[in-house]
């Protein structure tokens, strides 16, 4: 990692105000805590953005700028590892700095630095390796005009739409993303409107899907807040002609895909709750080597039990998820894959016991993954052909 990048993190650190406290989420800050606008990167309980981060005047050039970030190291060990990746390792997971101009006409959100991006079922990459291959030192950046309260239009790399999976480690209540994380897009170059009025809120993009360069993918969600417990998020996906744009960030299948979300949010005193149910189609499209068309079908549910401030494990959390998704085709149909094989099927459950003390966190994982219908050399194992994977995982650091 570049060493101004370091520098900037150890400032920030001795920077830290002593009584920094977190929330349970973004939009919340404890009393007494200062009233900063809610800031960038989004985030899921129980791990939340500082409630009280540096910031900086501008004066005359604008309002307040707001500095944040994440310093996480992670261990990991596991089960029939496929070739190229290792039983154990351990790595910093996350080394960025963001930041946030989170009002006035003009906003921007910058985010900086290294990072790993772990996944169930999938080999683990370092995080100097990752951000090379995935959406460099610079993963989102974009600038936003915001001419009234409930209208704003952003232009850059902005996170994706889809999903109920953030993209990076710390902005999850689990370490690693999920099965149906693994078919949608995370970040994507374009540009974005939103409109929100009374309950209901739209975005809708135009954009380069996943990450290809080629904006030919439009993209919307529509949230109805029904009540402060209940939320519900419809989101879709799709491409507006061929790209045949092929790398590690951009698979040419799933770039091609059209993809459809639903999510329900609910919360109910410790506990919340968010299951969801998604669905992606590939058409037929013999000049990428799609000879038919392919979908997948899947389901999850995501939910956290946080301990009571006046409880003994007061601090401490569990959240857990329990996921499965099915593919279309068959291995004799010509069918291609976008899963473990043409056919296959996939579900997995993991738990993330987790204890946050002011801006600092440490949690433990632990997760299973069954695969069926697998394609010969296309599951887990050195042979490819081991149909599970159990992984245990740790993860502790800061967000500052």
């Amino acid at each position: 990692m570049d060493r101004r990048i370091v520098a900037l993190f150890a400032s920030a650190m001795l920077s830290l105000p002593a009584g920094a406290a977190l929330a349970q989420d973004q939009a919340a800050s404890p009393p007494g805590a200062s009233a900063a606008p809610t800031l960038l990167p989004a985030m899921t309980a129980p791990l939340a953005a500082n409630a009280n981060p540096m910031s900086f005047d501008l004066g005359p050039f604008g309002n307040k700028v707001y500095v944040t970030g994440a310093l996480t190291g992670i261990a990991l060990a596991q089960g029939h590892h496929v070739p190229g990746d290792l039983s154990s390792q351990a790595d910093i997971s996350n080394a960025q700095i963001m930041i946030n101009k989170p009002d006035g006409l003009l906003e921007y959100f910058v985010q900086v630095g290294d990072y790993a991006l772990p996944a169930l079922g999938a080999p683990y990459l370092k995080s100097t390796t990752m951000t090379n291959a995935a959406y460099g030192v610079v993963p989102q950046a974009f600038v936003k005009l915001a001419p009234t309260g409930n209208f704003s239009v952003e232009v850059g790399k902005l996170p994706t739409l889809i999903g109920s999976e953030y993209t990076f480690s710390f902005e999850n209540s689990n370490i690693e993303r999920g099965l149906l994380w693994g078919q949608e897009p995370a970040v994507s170059r374009g540009v974005q409107a939103n409109y929100s009025t009374g309950p209901w809120a739209f975005s809708l993009s135009w954009n380069d899907g996943f990450y290809s360069n080629q904006y030919n993918t439009v993209s919307g969600a529509a949230t109805w807040t029904i009540n402060p417990a209940n939320i519900l998020v419809f989101s879709a996906s799709g491409n507006t002609k061929t790209s045949r744009v092929s790398s590690f960030a951009t698979p040419t299948y799933l770039n091609n895909e059209s993809i459809y979300n639903l999510i329900y949010t609910h919360t109910a005193g410790p506990w919340s709750f968010t299951p969801y149910f998604q669905y992606t189609s590939i058409p037929r499209i013999p000049a990428i080597g799609a000879g038919k068309q392919v979908s997948t079908v899947g389901g999850a549910l995501l939910a956290t039990y946080t301990f009571d401030a006046k409880s003994p494990l007061a601090g401490f959390s569990l959240p857990a998820r329990v996921e499965y998704i099915s593919s279309s085709g068959s291995q004799a149909d010509g069918s291609e894959s976008v899963l473990y094989g043409p056919g296959s099927k996939a579900w997995s459950f993991t738990v993330t016991p987790t204890f946050v003390y002011k801006v600092y966190f440490v949690r433990a994982e632990l997760s299973y993954t069954s695969a069926s219908d697998t394609a010969p050399a296309a599951a887990f194992g050195l042979d490819g052909n081991a149909k599970s994977q159990t992984r245990g995982l740790i993860e502790t650091g800061l967000l500052f």
